[in-house]
């Protein structure tokens, strides 16, 4: 299906980007962390943890609703990817211009960031963004105003959006299809989710609020199932890094699938004496997971692992720690 998307298709993109400031190519550099996939299961997880009253109708069901749906745009980015198969722009692939201002520590940082390898459409990064901030702007439906919610998660994506065409990893039309998978993979997972804005004919009590009947089940099992079809894709293609990162679309899945059944929904924000400690390990296991990625089935193991133990956490306290004090 290369020839769907050609190799060659930038569209002057490129020359007006290498005549920016060096200053400006290194913050759009650091912008880019934004839409890093550890930075936004982070950011995801401390939503699902102590997201409160203050901030939706439901707080646990919004979080695992919003980490439910950037699992399905990365999912479908892997799909994506696997299916187009077409490289980056050559920049990508070094050797990396290094501006000679910066110290030594940041310059190793800024290679890092403007080399890239792997298939380039769609983009990652920018699919990751509009799928995150516009999950979290459309499910945290009491803080602000629905308006400044989706232009604040509007500019950080396109922000993202810009930062991976000025450092040069991918093309214009990798990230404007990012974009446009990312919020078109929200929209469906909260249709799969049951969120009644997304169903013609459906309505819940107002007094409830969209999220109050939230399940993100079947959006973790969609994840899970185009992740298989990713899988099956980069396969037939021989792209080995591409079945990894199928593999953990799988993993991500079916782990959120397992620790949504241990929750109710309507738990309480979970204490940081227990969220802390599970961050780190969940976090040990995600590296370990990419780290290990020559073993795919340590990969899968490592991946569920950690996606069991941060989406079944709040439910942990009621369920392990409490009957162990009432038998002590």
């Amino acid at each position: 299906m290369t020839g769907l998307v050609s190799a060659e298709r930038g569209v002057g993109e490129i020359a007006l980007v290498d005549a920016l400031p060096e200053i400006v190519v290194v913050v759009f550099a650091a912008v880019t962390h934004l839409a890093d996939p550890w930075f936004l299961f982070g950011l995801l997880a401390i939503g699902y943890w102590f997201g409160g009253d203050r901030l939706t109708a439901s707080p646990r069901r919004a979080g695992a609703t919003a980490i439910a749906a950037v699992t399905c745009a990365y999912a479908a980015v892997a799909l994506g990817k696997a299916w187009f198969a077409v490289p980056r722009p050559p920049g990508a692939m070094g050797p990396a211009d290094v501006p000679t201002w910066l110290p030594g520590l940041l310059s190793a940082w800024y290679e890092a960031q403007v080399l890239s390898d792997g298939f380039g459409f769609p983009s990652g990064h920018a699919t990751g963004a509009a799928a995150a901030y516009g999950a979290m702007a459309l499910l945290y439906d009491r803080a602000w105003n629905r308006r400044r919610r989706l232009l604040a998660a509007a500019a950080v994506a396109v922000a993202v959006a810009a930062s991976r065409v000025i450092i040069e990893v991918h093309y214009l039309v990798d990230v404007l299809a990012g974009l446009l998978v990312g919020g078109g993979a929200v929209v469906v997972a909260l249709w799969f989710a049951g969120d009644a804005r997304f169903r013609w004919g459906s309505t819940a009590p107002a007094h409830r609020g969209p999220t109050a009947d939230l399940d993100p089940t079947p959006a973790f099992l969609l994840a899970a199932v185009v992740s298989v079809a990713a899988a099956g894709v980069a396969a037939a293609g021989g792209h080995t890094s591409e079945v990894v990162e199928a593999g953990i679309g799988i993993a991500t899945g079916a782990g959120g699938v397992v620790g949504w059944q241990l929750v109710d929904g309507d738990e309480p924000t979970v204490q940081a004496r227990v969220a802390l400690p599970t961050l780190a390990v969940a976090g040990a296991l995600w590296v370990g997971a990419y780290a290990l990625s020559d073993s795919l089935v340590v990969t899968l193991v490592a991946t569920t692992a950690a996606v069991v133990a941060i989406v079944a956490l709040p439910a942990i306290p009621e369920r392990v720690w409490e009957p162990v004090i009432g038998r002590s």
